[in-house]
């Protein structure tokens, strides 16, 4: 199925060499102004071919508003975007040879010969640009109950900057400065000594992944629900709609297995109004349901599986083992753009959390 959420529904659509991808968000509520100068930037965030860290591939990215509008406010209807193809080279891909670490024998032995296998089809990257769409809407939604959303690269390979979790200004301002950088870091230093891991794995005809770490800052206390609609579910369930997330982890996550309880614990207090933790190892989070605290999770990004160099496969036209040498126009690392498409998941996982 192609369609997430509960109170807002979203369904995505189209493959990396079609005519076209998009989206649909159902849920929306009527009369709605929303500034789609803020959503060509947030797709602008995410389009290829800006620079030498990301694909050649250069494609507009422009949405192209179908429904669900009218004199700039939402009717209440489905809004459905879609976003052309205009830059395609299909003659790059070989349907018989499996490229490692794509989905093109998954989705074979899932669609049979029927399987769109130029630029990866509808499991490519590309698609989540409809998800940034859709995230953009909701973004905008949050916005005007005072929740902000925004994201860093907390690490490129073995290259890391500080967490969220450990920084004493985590504010709306911050992740507002992150959202307007092209390499959204804290550390411009570290930040720059990321960009040469990705150049240098380039040079040597290789990828790298990293870490987007995310943040919501405004959510009230008391959203989600125990077990299964728990916030963690929900957040998890659309962040693994991204290709190349493998991982997810919440507040400290899995640095806390190593913790005592009494490292782990995030301390009560009150200034006599309100009730807050002193720290935030949980990530904003308790039993599934929100504390008020920032909500803050790290998501892993796997190193770009189209590589030059050559790996072994199978021809599976013939079945014999053979070996490929990727060519085309692909990211030596899809961390940077990645970013925003983690930040505007987020926003929906958030808005349908909220509603529930």
């Amino acid at each position: 199925m192609n369609t997430w959420g509960s109170k807002i529904k979203v369904s995505i659509f189209g493959e990396s060499h079609g005519g076209g991808i998009g989206a649909v968000i159902d849920g929306i509520p009527s009369g709605l102004a929303i500034d789609t100068e803020f959503i060509k930037s947030e797709m602008q965030r995410r389009a290829p071919g800006q620079n030498n860290l990301s694909t050649p591939r250069k494609e507009a990215d422009e949405v192209e508003i179908l429904s669900g509008m009218f004199d700039g406010k939402t009717t209440g209807t489905p809004i459905c975007g879609i976003i052309r193809n205009t830059n395609t080279r299909s003659k790059d891909y070989n349907k018989d040879l499996l490229r490692p670490g794509h989905a093109d024998f998954t989705g074979f032995m899932r669609y049979g010969e029927s399987h769109d296998f130029r630029g990866g089809g509808h499991f490519s990257g590309r698609i989540t640009a409809g998800l940034v769409f859709a995230g953009a809407i909701a973004k905008q939604v949050l916005k005007e109950q005072g929740i902000r959303i925004g994201s860093h690269i907390k690490a490129i390979h073995n290259i890391a900057e500080k967490s969220f979790l450990d920084i004493d200004n985590l504010s709306a301002e911050l992740l507002e400065r992150l959202t307007e950088k092209a390499f959204p870091v804290m550390d411009e230093q570290i930040g720059n000594a990321m960009q040469e891991k990705i150049l240098a794995a380039s040079a040597d005809k290789n990828s790298v992944g990293g870490i987007i770490e995310c943040a919501v800052i405004g959510a009230k206390p008391g959203w989600g629900a125990p077990f299964f609609a728990s916030t963690e579910s929900l957040i998890s369930s659309i962040m693994f709609s991204i290709p190349a997330v493998k991982g997810i982890e919440f507040g400290r996550g899995f640095e806390m297995s190593a913790m005592f309880g009494s490292e782990a614990n995030d301390p009560f207090r009150t200034d006599g109004e309100k009730i807050f933790t002193t720290t935030n190892n949980n990530g904003g989070i308790n039993g599934g349901i929100t504390n008020g605290m920032p909500i803050v999770f790290s998501v892993a990004i796997k190193p770009t599986p189209s590589i030059a160099r050559q790996q072994d496969t199978v021809d599976i036209e013939k079945m014999e083992n053979t070996t490929i040498e990727i060519s085309g126009r692909h990211d030596p690392c899809i961390v940077q753009r990645a970013a925003v498409v983690v930040e505007c998941a987020a926003a929906l996982a958030i808005l349908d959390s909220e509603l529930i």
